[in-house]
């Protein structure tokens, strides 16, 4: 009975899902080595689907056997929902990946077949990717001008299987390959401690979680029970689960971004619940064993509080329930976005 009920409740999502297809859009990025250009685009909730393949050139029907002889880049393809990500988002991901001032190839790879790129498909995504390229030379962050080019999209060239999501097939040699090539060092060293706010949804760079003296300072009882004690406040008299305004919830240690009022729903537990997360990067899970079974401990990523728990009995579509402790979280309403410095998720409260 259950699961036809579930049948019947996804129908109309699934009505809407097929008809949103008509409304997704393309943007093409060139980074260096596509396997390491997939995974920060992929994690993005409203990407739908990210292609590794080759693009640039004049020479059609490239593979990874003929590319560079045909005058083609590595990149990726990025179909995303405009509803739930802004192509000036996608924009700001892409620059965290690369170093755009080197224009003969990225890290240890070098060669034109490496240099990065922005191919754009419209005179929107021109218009925005030069306004991006200009701040981030304005920003005083580099050392020497930014020199990535931006030019129109041409055909792009799927990448053969294997190439595909590389990093979730091979993931030892992945991290061995990244660490050797030494993206993640260059990355970690340009987005630390630099001018410019860090960007919340990446979490915050470099943090370092203040001791247990400083965070009792800081935090209330309840609070500091609840997220470094794995401590669980009373249901019903708590501070969110009845609360009904549109925003964005975030670590109440670290602000990492975790949850949105779109995906909270009245569970009926006395908790504030969501049926999913809004910054996956964010969020991590443990299986906790005990004498009364498995539980699935919800803890954030960089300041490793504990929010929750994770239980399989949420609605339609994910079916999943974040049962999440008021006291671990902070709830910054869609007004204050912009001044708070999450500002990149004003328009998923967009009329």
């Amino acid at each position: 009975m259950r699961s036809a009920l579930c049948a019947l409740l996804l129908l109309p999502l699934l009505g809407l899902a097929a008809q949103a297809q008509g409304n997704y859009e393309k943007a093409t990025f060139a980074g260096g080595c596509f396997w390491c250009m997939q995974p920060p685009f992929e994690k993005l909730k409203g990407v739908i689907k990210v292609l590794a393949g080759y693009t640039g050139g004049a020479g059609a029907d490239a593979t990874y056997h003929n590319y560079a002889q045909k005058g083609h880049v590595e990149a990726v393809e990025v179909t995303y929902d405009p509803a739930q990500i802004s192509y000036a988002e996608l924009l700001a991901v892409f620059w965290r990946q690369i170093n755009p001032t080197d224009g003969g190839g990225q890290f240890c790879d070098r060669g034109p077949q490496y240099a990065s790129a922005i191919f754009y498909h419209s005179d929107a995504q021109k218009a925005l990717a030069w306004k991006s390229r200009d701040d981030l030379d304005k920003s005083g962050r580099y050392d020497s001008p930014v020199v990535t080019p931006i030019i129109p999209a041409t055909p792009f060239y799927a990448a053969e299987a294997y190439h595909q999501d590389y990093h979730k097939k091979k993931p030892i040699p992945y991290k061995f390959y990244r660490f050797n090539c030494g993206r993640d060092q260059y990355l970690r060293k340009i987005w630390t401690n630099k001018v410019g706010k860090d960007d919340p949804a990446q979490g915050v760079s470099g943090y370092k979680k203040p001791s247990p003296e400083e965070l009792k300072r800081i935090l209330t009882p309840l609070q500091y029970k609840v997220t470094q004690e794995n401590g669980t406040e009373p249901a019903f008299r708590n501070e969110y689960w009845d609360n009904h305004r549109e925003g964005i919830y975030v670590d109440i240690v670290s602000g990492e971004p975790l949850f949105s009022s779109k995906d909270k729903f009245d569970s009926g537990t006395g908790w504030p619940s969501f049926t999913r997360v809004l910054e996956p990067r964010n969020v991590v899970t443990k299986t906790e064993r005990g004498l009364f079974g498995a539980r699935i401990d919800v803890r954030s990523a960089q300041a490793d509080s504990h929010l929750g728990d994770l239980f399989h009995d949420g609605p339609a579509p994910t079916g999943l329930r974040y049962c999440i402790d008021s006291a671990a979280l902070r709830f910054i309403p869609k007004e204050d976005l912009q001044k708070e410095g999450y500002g990149r998720y004003r328009e998923l409260f967009a009329e």
